[in-house]
Parts: structure tokens; sequence; C-alpha cells
């Protein structure tokens, strides 16, 4: 795969997004059958953020098919998780059209969405300086100067209440809210720079700091941190010269440097999608001579997180006649974090294996437990419902079937009175 490897960063600046979307176009028309683009929307300065889904059917959910998403450019200047994503369309391309089996599994078990640029009008500014004269903060962030990672609605607060609180809510994170919750999403990963380490929420100091799901997330962490060729060597040390990750590559962000309104605790906290930060080396944009290597490091990372989507349990929530039932809520007993159904009644809950009591509730059904075992072989656990009507609802049917007859008979009695009037 280096015949291709980082062509996009050896191009001068000018026209840096027109080179990224072509890229884009050209994977498409390559792999029309597995592949899509779409928009996000756009920036302050009008430049789209645009996305590429890779599936066995692209342009739309199938039920029992978990999606997951990778995006980069949250901060334009850090320019090895784009260049990732850009590699990664063109790898599962060319290896699922060359029968390769392991991409096939991928392309067609998943719904892969790639967003290489959350921050374009940043990564044209860092672009335009280049990897040798851009600094630190050189398109880090948004044109109105915010970052977006910590641009999102803080934890127990909803939209409204954050902009009541003062907090602004920028156009470019009010659509990624948008898109975070218009697919059913249930892995996600934000690739960032300035640090070898993989971040796991909690990302604030919120109490309790870590997770109901702490230790699922530790190993989410540790099975990219692990595989990724460098990143657990703490002999190595932190960008900052310690090891943060205690030498495994991995750390609760909340623990090491904590950050408030992060996209990470807003996924965990008001979607279905468990996301982490995985930063990818110290310099944030390097030369594109040692982009090559980058590839082979992260790889075989990309690949073994994105199959772990198929740990924990997965069904489908059903009434008794066979309907799907959306937005039902599925818990897990002693995991104090509920996930909820697609509109098509699927759902997916990564676990770690063992033993669990498993509850699905719906309005105006009674609700059904069930123990589901995850175990250490690769695939999800099925573990579907099929819910009956409650007992009040039921009552409610009847009673209003009851009101209806009366009405009825009404209409009769008026009927009657008028056909004697006219005898």
């Amino acid at each position: 795969m280096n015949n291709f490897c980082c062509s996009f960063l050896q191009t001068d600046p000018v026209n840096v997004l027109y080179r990224q979307n072509e890229l884009m176009k050209s994977v498409n028309e390559e792999c029309p059958n597995i592949t899509t683009i779409y928009s996000l929307g756009r920036s302050s300065k009008g430049r789209e953020i645009v996305a590429m889904i890779i599936s066995g059917n692209p342009t739309e959910h199938e039920i029992g098919e978990p999606e997951i998403r990778f995006t980069a450019g949250l901060h334009g200047n850090e320019a090895v998780g784009r260049e990732m994503i850009l590699l990664l369309m063109q790898y599962l391309c060319k290896e699922y059209k060359d029968r390769n089996p392991r991409a096939q599994r991928l392309v067609e078990g998943i719904r892969i969405h790639l967003v290489p640029s959350l921050n374009p009008d940043g990564q044209e500014e860092a672009f335009e300086a280049g990897s040798e004269l851009s600094s630190w903060t050189t398109g880090h962030f948004t044109n109105e100067g915010f970052d977006i990672f910590q641009n999102f609605p803080d934890l127990n607060s909803i939209l409204w209440d954050a902009e009541d609180k003062g907090m602004v809510v920028v156009n470019k994170s009010m659509a990624i809210i948008s898109w975070m919750k218009s697919y059913p999403f249930v892995l996600g990963a934000n690739f960032q720079g300035g640090e070898r380490i993989v971040a796991y929420p909690y990302d604030s100091l919120h109490e309790p700091r870590v997770t109901a799901d702490e230790s699922l997330f530790r190993w989410l962490a540790i099975s990219y941190a692990s595989t990724h060729l460098t990143m657990t060597h703490s002999h190595h040390g932190s960008c900052q010269g310690d090891t943060p990750g205690g030498g495994l590559g991995i750390v609760n962000r909340a623990k090491w440097k904590p950050v408030t309104g992060s996209m990470n605790d807003f996924s965990y906290l008001h979607t279905n999608c468990l996301e982490l930060s995985i930063f990818l080396g110290c310099d944030k944009f390097p030369h594109q001579s040692e982009l090559a290597y980058e590839w082979e490091k992260n790889r075989e990372a990309m690949l073994i997180f994105m199959e772990q989507v198929h740990r924990g349990i997965r069904g489908i929530v059903k009434d008794q006649q066979g309907n799907p039932i959306a937005n039902a809520t599925v818990s897990i007993e002693g995991i104090n974090h509920d996930v909820t159904t697609a509109p098509t009644g699927d759902y997916w809950r990564l676990l770690n294996p063992g033993e669990y009591r498993v509850t699905a509730r719906a309005e105006g059904f009674s609700s059904l437990t069930k123990l589901c075992v995850v175990g250490y072989e690769s695939g999800a656990t099925a573990c579907s419902f099929n819910l009956a009507k409650s007992n009040w609802d039921r009552i409610k049917q009847v009673r209003l079937s009851q009101l209806e007859v009366p009405r009825y008979m009404c209409i009769l009695a008026v009927l009657s009175k008028a056909s004697l009037f006219f005898l």
C-alpha cells in the first residue's frame, strides 16, 4: 500500500481541500458498490465537511449491522489522523476488490463512516503555513476561535441549557451533534496529535471520574494502543517526558489533562456511541516523508479497533406481532448506562465477556429481562426481545373502546328521532 501512501501531503498547500475531495471521489469511482460520499454541513467559511461511508450496502442502514466512525481534523493542524483516514479509505477499497477475507468481513459486517476533516477552515490555515512553519496552534481552532473538540454541551446539560448558561455552541459543532444523533453509531474514535496515547472518558472532572463502562473503555483503548507499533513503548515516554499511561499507552482523560464539554463525554452521555481520542504522535504536522511509517504503525490498530464493534450483545426489540419498537431502552444490571434501539428496532451493547441480566423496556409495553452470555469468541451474542403490551396499556385501550360505544349509541338515537320527525 505504500505505492499510494501520503500523496495527499506532498502537494502544494493551494486548494488542499479540493485534492482531498478528489481523492475521496476517486475511491468512490473505484469502488462504487461499497462507498458513498455525503456532507455533514458547512464550516463558517462555507467549506463542506465531507464524509465517506464504506459498507456492503453504503446508502442505507441494514438491520443488525453496527455503525462505526473515525474522524480527524478537529484541529486543522493535526495532519496525521486525516492522512490515516484517507489511506484507510483506499486500503479498504483495494483489499475488498482483491477479495481479502478480512477486508470483506469488515466492509460487509460494519457500516464505516470516515471523516478526514471536521475543521476544514483550520486545515486550510495550517496547510498554507506548511509543516515547517506551522506553529503548535496554527489552524487548531475554528475561524471563530473555538476548539471544536471542547465545544459540546457539558455533561448533564442539554443544548438549550448550555446556551442559556452562556456557552456558545458554534454552527460546526451543531452540525456534528446532529450527525452524531442521526446514525446508530456504536463505536467511534477521533484522531488527534501532540501526544502518543489513547485517552478514554470521562474527559472532565466529573464525579465519579470514571464511567460505568470503565473496564470496557480500557479494553477498547488497549486494543488500539497495544496493536500500534510504538504506542506502548514506555521507554519513549510521552511527548512531555513523562509516561501518563503507565506504559500501557492508555489513560483516563480526566486523570491526565481534563477538559470540559468534550465530544467524547457528550457522545457517551447523549448517544449510544462509545468514543475515544487517539493521539497519534508528538509532531502534529510531520514532513511528508514520515507519513509512510505512520501508516504502517497505525494500519493494524485501526483494523483491530473496528473489529471491537462486534464485542458484546446485539438484537432487535419487537412487539408480539413482530413489529420493531424504536427508542426502546436496553439496560444491563449493574452497569448504569443504557442504550436505545434504532428506528428499525435493532440495538448493540458493547460488553466485555461475562453473564449479564439484560432488560428491554418501552412505553406501553411490559419490560422483559433475559440472561445473556458474552463469550471470548469473536462475534456479538444475539439477545433479542418480544415485548407484550402492558396491562395498563390494555386497560387504556379497553376504556377507549368502551367510550366509543355510548358515542355510537347517541348518534343512533339522534338519527332515530330525526326519522320520526319526517314521518
